[in-house]
């Protein structure tokens, strides 16, 4: 295998510091690009310096909060900078970690997704998409949203899927060959999972209490309890499951 040089959006992240990882696991050259490398996708700030000689990109780039509007920006903006700067350089493609089930959804963070992906998909490098579940890591993010010592979790299901997971197929992607007219791939964990389930094993572990609720607060809810948010027949399933991850932890 050729040795390639790929620039990293958000490599200091959940996901992109396991792309990283993976990269130089594989033994390849890896640019990292965060604020914390001095690379601003959103200012411009250093992404011509880090995209000098890189082949591939690989965007794993994410907004803080769940605020449709101020996410939709974020994706909107880094998208148009890193195509333009990406045009500049010469690089060859862009891969983007995306979720699954952007394509139905109709408000919230997944719509802002959705944005992200049209953004660069209308730009001029080639892009390639990889949808992926919600991460076993999500789950953390679910229990600290509590009030006191309890947590209310939506009872919804997912196909929640490791990080370094999602990381492997990421890069696999990238450096495949190029296969047109296939459905956009996606990527999920060996078995399906109810969210409150998922957070109560991980709430016995750190002391939070855990309540299911109906999630009919959160956006596209009917759709997630209908399975939109989960994965299609062609998904690659893989990694862990939530336990056994959980147990891998300590």
């Amino acid at each position: 295998m050729s040795v390639s040089t790929f620039a990293v959006a958000g490599a200091t992240g959940r996901l992109g510091c396991h792309v990283v990882e993976v990269l130089a696991e594989r033994g390849h050259r890896v640019v990292p690009m965060s604020r914390a490398t001095g690379v601003d996708v959103i200012t411009g700030q250093g992404l011509a310096e880090a995209l000098d000689g890189a082949e591939v990109v690989i965007d794993v780039a994410s907004w803080h909060a769940s605020d449709q509007g101020a996410a939709t920006e974020f994706f909107r903006t880094s998208a148009g900078n890193l195509q333009e700067a990406g045009r500049r350089a010469g690089v060859a493609r862009i891969v983007m970690a995306s979720i699954i089930g952007v394509d139905k959804a109709t408000a919230g963070f997944l719509v802002a997704k959705k944005v992200h992906e049209e953004c660069l998909l209308s730009g001029p490098v080639p892009v390639r998409l990889l949808r992926a579940a919600q991460f076993h890591e999500f789950v953390g993010q679910l229990l600290d949203w509590r009030q006191g010592d309890v947590a209310y979790v939506p009872a919804l299901p997912s196909q929640l899927v490791a990080c370094r997971a999602v990381a492997e197929e990421l890069v696999d992607l990238a450096i495949a060959a190029h296969s047109p007219g296939m459905p956009v791939p996606e990527i999920a964990g060996p078995r399906r999972e109810i969210l409150a389930e998922a957070a109560r094993l991980l709430g016995a572990r750190r002391g939070v209490k855990v309540v299911g609720v109906d999630g009919s607060a959160i956006p596209d809810a009917e759709l997630a309890a209908d399975g939109a948010f989960l994965p299609g027949p062609h998904a690659k399933l893989a990694g862990p499951t939530f336990q056994e991850w959980l147990d891998a932890q300590l």
